[in-house]
């Protein structure tokens, strides 16, 4: 299966900034333009099961060393806070079948496993692109652990434990379901699924994550 890339296409700072300026968040911008089915989104052959039923599930499918999903993280965590109660978002880390995304998707549910989502998460993604210090092998594990105070050896005892290869393997499943080929990919309800890629633009995804959503819920 191919495992696409692409070049993402911001709004430009000025534009941003008079957005915020207005009070109006950046994808809101990108609201007006129906969606074209088949391009800016696509429907899935064969319906996946969702975890939270009477909730419209969101599903956000990335890998921390892509610089894609670095540069959509400040897009995508505002529009995430704002979601109404009927919708529940889920990070989902893909592999692909590879030693070093497993690697990664294995540090992500163990940040997951210990409920620890909300501090590290972003520390993650910092130490890949920002401080250009990958975490690779399992040295670089346990200092990440000891430099945001986790203690080591329950991280690493996470990290190698049943609930995060559980966890990994449920992650495969989701990204063959929704023919997810590159990161970020954002799937809905089990039936779409859109990117930045098919819509060349970040916010405009989320918009069109939107629109989905409403779709899900007129057909629910």
């Amino acid at each position: 299966m191919k495992r696409r890339t692409f070049s993402s296409h911001c709004l430009g700072a000025a534009s941003a900034a008079a957005l915020g300026g207005l009070g109006l968040a950046p994808w809101l911008a990108h609201a007006e333009a129906p969606p074209v089915d088949g391009q800016e989104y696509a429907r899935l052959s064969s319906p996946v099961s969702i975890e939270s039923p009477g909730k419209v599930e969101v599903l956000e499918f990335f890998w921390y060393a892509c610089p894609h999903c670095f540069h959509f993280e400040p897009v995508l965590e505002p529009w995430v806070k704002q979601l109404p109660a009927d919708v529940r978002f889920r990070r989902v880390h893909v592999s692909f079948g590879e030693f070093r995304k497993e690697f990664h998707q294995r540090l992500y549910y163990t940040i997951e496993a210990l409920n620890l989502v909300d501090t590290l998460h972003a520390k993650v993604f910092e130490r890949f692109h920002v401080q250009h210090r990958p975490i690779d092998r399992e040295a670089d594990l346990i200092e990440f652990a000891r430099e945001n105070g986790v203690d080591p050896d329950k991280f690493k005892s996470t990290f190698n434990g049943f609930t995060v290869l559980t966890r990994g393997k449920q992650a495969d499943r989701l990204t063959e379901a929704y023919q997810v080929d590159g990161t970020p990919e954002i799937g809905v309800q089990g039936r779409f699924r859109t990117a930045p890629s098919m819509v060349r633009d970040e916010p405009r995804s989320l918009a069109v994550t939107d629109y989905l959503i409403n779709l899900s819920r007129k057909s629910a």
